[in-house]
């Protein structure tokens, strides 16, 4: 399956939270969240690249201006691993 497919399948239980490309609102719900995190993940990183903190960063404020939640909230879920001191970031699923 593409990124492409993947982002499309994902983003049918989160459209209602964007409007106009913008995320409105971090859902609260641990497994809501985890449906947007899972759809942020494969519309904004291609797995196997290797990303900045700087590029991470950049890519999250396309939809939305608390990056550093989005970010810490993409690793603890395993969406996205980090090297220890966070300088490389990468897509893990």
């Amino acid at each position: 399956m593409s990124t492409d497919d993947e982002a499309a399948r994902q983003a049918h239980g989160v459209t209602d939270l964007f409007s106009h490309g913008r995320l409105t609102s971090v859902p609260r719900r641990p497994a809501r969240r985890a449906q947007l995190l899972a759809y942020l993940a494969a519309s904004l990183f291609t797995g196997g690249r290797v990303y900045t903190e700087q590029e991470v960063n950049e890519a999250l404020a396309s939809v939305h201006d608390d990056t550093s939640a989005l970010r810490r909230y993409l690793v603890e879920e395993g969406f996205l691993g980090r090297t220890r001191d966070g300088a490389v970031y990468q897509r893990l699923r």
